[in-house]
């Protein structure tokens, strides 16, 4: 059997080819936008705006640690005196989606001997719970009621703000106001002028002040004085950066 090959029709090369040349001809157009945005003189710069505000709420991280001979020993004496921290966290105004368990651990103790192996002496239980105070008037009673109640370590206080949005914007509105002010003292300083903002993007942001270095409270201690707590401010950073086309 004798197969005859099929041939396209000849309007459909030219067809193929137009198309070629049509595609051909938009490159060097496409290359010639490039270069004119390349061409532009334009400013890079960036700028910080900052707004202090009070602390509406505040994070402590406090726990029992409780040592004996055994580890279930030093487990329950834990879980009792834990128990007793709870109920005075909720009595004093805590609610129990504030209070969450973030820490906890039994170890064992050794006692070191030159020349001699390590001597078991004991075990070491911990339990840490984080907790959000949202009325910072309770915070010192707070504080105290939980060490009256057998709390042995507070290891620190960070102080937040329920909604940050308020104080984020006033920084950025103090951000672009410092950036407008360096494009114009950039623009004397050089004799150009910015005429078309580019592009604008942002950086840093709400975080609350760090814990301070961990702070160990006696459960024994004498209760006649109650805890005072400072909130002070907090500072709230906004970073901009910023291109701007500029002329003569």
């Amino acid at each position: 059997m004798t197969h005859t090959a099929r041939r396209l029709p000849a309007i459909a090369l030219p067809a193929l080819l137009g198309g070629a040349l049509l595609l051909g001809a938009a490159a060097p157009a496409l290359a010639q936008s490039n270069d004119a945005a390349f061409k532009a003189t334009t400013f890079n710069l960036s700028a910080s705006g900052e707004t202090l505000v009070a602390p509406d709420m505040a994070t402590i991280n406090l726990g029992v640690q409780t040592d004996a001979t055994t580890a279930a020993e030093a487990l329950k004496a834990n879980g009792a005196r834990m128990n007793q921290v709870m109920a005075a966290l909720k009595k004093a105004g805590i609610a129990d989606r504030d209070i969450q368990t973030s820490n906890l651990n039994l170890n064992a103790q050794y006692a070191y001997e030159q020349n001699q192996p390590p001597k078991l002496t004991g075990y070491q239980a911990s339990n840490q719970v984080t907790i959000t105070v949202r009325d910072l008037a309770k915070l010192g009673a707070a504080v105290d009621a939980t060490v009256g109640a057998g709390a042995n370590t507070v290891n620190g206080i960070s102080f937040g703000l329920a909604n940050p949005q308020a104080a984020e914007d006033a920084a950025r509105l103090e951000a672009v106001k410092a950036l407008q002010a360096k494009a114009e003292l950039y623009g004397r300083a050089t004799g150009y002028k910015a005429v078309r903002l580019v592009n604008l993007s942002e950086g840093g942001g709400y975080s609350p002040v760090p814990p301070p270095m961990p702070v160990f409270a006696m459960a024994k201690r004498e209760m006649s004085d109650a805890t005072s707590i400072a909130a002070g401010e907090l500072k709230v950073r906004i970073d901009v950066s910023a291109v701007y086309e500029v002329s003569k």
